[in-house]
């Protein structure tokens, strides 16, 4: 791999050189180009579908949409690089903008700089320079804004956030980015059509998975963020009042102790919240962004979904296992292992072996993984994982389960006793706390509010 300051010296700059809309009756294009001057160009672009009815031509408020997405695209490119200059030659930051850019993209890709042992900090890794101005242009009268986009991605969460609020009797759309099996599945599970499902295309460009393999730098990008600013645009198209994601409160905790290093970084409630006020001062649509699962723990979450039994065949949030079709449990990463756990209170065991296809509590190769997830190591796995207590809560649970019934305990259950770990006079006063808790640092309007705590009350 080339050195972070060998690419930086050669690599002095990285532009964003401009973004293309193209509208059809059916579809909004749209496209980028980003450069490093002398080495490479990069074309990435969207396809994101529409009313017909609903046009963007002299849209400034789109315009500003469809260049924020190119910002959030950007990192993937840059970080091939890191250069020191970013500059941007299609739309106009000032000097809040350009700090709240510099924040994503440093927190954001704190795994990346981690694994990557690259020493640096928040003012000397990037200096963004905005060299145009938006053409502002009149904002065409549009109705007014109903309903709830709910992003999909076939996993546990956000299917238990469809449920609940299509229970409720809420208006939903659900939003998926290149569409996979599970995500089909989960929304026909809900009750709802795949006409209620919005897919937008990204078409990521592939060139710089060869440079990649020439030794370019590679890593976690903030993904989230990209989700983010894509479901605005497609809220937007859609004249949709809310954007409901599922991301819960677990995802706040850091990866790696004692460091400010977070996989989910953008699945926070830092970036919501920064995401929520940069959407009111600078995109101006009067959609509304927030989590609906954002007061609740992993293992609460997960207790909750096992209710709706109808989804367990069918929901999959495996990285590794989406890069297949039909998509599925790889059974060998530590997400699959950390789903498994965190089910296994509420799941018998025999029905978690059909569910991910395999015995992972009785594979010896995921003890490593393991070890990560119940924090006997410097850091959890890099993986869109719960907190390391709530990790603890449900494998002891699930131990004394199994012990209850006289059932042996499965290989990483052994290891877990030897650990000193599981300590069952506690054990009932920590369920219940978990189960008890609602964490007030969220950003749920009033009805969504009651919708969940209704909800929690009930099934948990």
């Amino acid at each position: 791999m080339i050195s972070f300051e060998k690419l930086r010296l050669d690599n002095p700059v990285f532009v964003y050189k401009s973004y293309a809309i193209e509208e059809t009756e059916d579809f909004v294009n749209i496209s980028y180009k980003f450069s490093f001057p002398n080495l490479a160009d990069f074309s990435p672009s969207w396809n994101f579908p529409k009313d017909k009815n609903f046009s963007v031509k002299n849209d400034s408020v789109f315009e500003r949409l469809a260049f924020s997405l190119g910002m959030a695209e950007a990192v993937s490119y840059w970080k091939a690089c890191c250069s020191p200059e970013f500059h941007v030659e299609c739309g106009e930051l000032d000097d809040n903008q350009i700090n709240w850019w510099k924040k994503l993209y440093f927190l954001g890709l704190g795994e990346f700089f981690y694994v990557n042992n690259i020493n640096t900090d928040i003012d000397s890794f990037m200096n963004i320079v905005s060299s145009a101005k938006f053409v502002c242009s009149d904002i065409p009268e549009r109705k007014a804004l109903n309903g709830c986009l709910v992003p999909v991605g076939g996993g546990k969460d956000s299917a238990l956030t469809l449920e609940t609020l299509k229970n409720a009797g809420m208006n939903c759309k659900c939003y998926a980015i290149n569409k996979r099996n599970s995500i089909t599945a989960t929304v026909t599970a809900a009750g709802l059509s795949e006409n209620d499902l919005i897919t937008a295309k990204r078409n990521f460009d592939r060139s710089l998975v060869e440079f990649n393999k020439k030794g370019y730098l590679n890593g976690h990008t903030p993904f989230s963020a990209i989700v983010a600013f894509s479901a605005e645009i497609t809220a937007y198209l859609n004249r949709l009042k809310y954007i409901v994601l599922s991301n819960e409160d677990s995802a706040n905790e850091s990866t790696v102790a004692g460091e400010n290093v977070n996989h989910q970084y953008s699945k926070s409630f830092e970036f919501e919240r920064d995401f929520h006020e940069y959407e009111q001062e600078y995109l101006k649509t009067g959609i509304y962004y927030f989590s609906f699962l954002r007061p609740l723990s992993e293992f609460q979450i997960a207790k909750m979904f096992v209710s709706h039994g109808k989804y367990l065949p069918i929901f999959r949030s495996c990285n590794l296992g989406s890069k297949v079709s039909p998509d599925i449990w790889c059974g060998d990463c530590p997400k699959c292992l950390f789903v498994n756990l965190i089910l296994s209170p509420f799941v018998p065991l025999d029905e978690l072996k059909d569910i991910f296809g395999k015995d992972m509590l009785n594979d010896v190769k995921m003890l490593r993984y393991f070890i990560e997830l119940i924090g006997k190591s410097s850091h959890k796995p890099f993986e869109c994982v719960g907190s390391i207590d709530e990790v603890n809560l449900a494998v002891s649970l699930a131990i004394r389960k199994l012990e209850e019934k006289g059932q042996n305990l499965p290989l990483l259950f052994e290891e877990y006793m030897r650990t000193g770990l599981y300590q069952p006079e506690t054990l009932d006063e920590r369920n219940n706390s978990c189960c008890k808790a609602f964490n007030n640092f969220n950003l749920l309007p009033d009805e969504f509010k009651n919708i969940l705590t209704k909800e929690t009350e009930r099934l948990l």
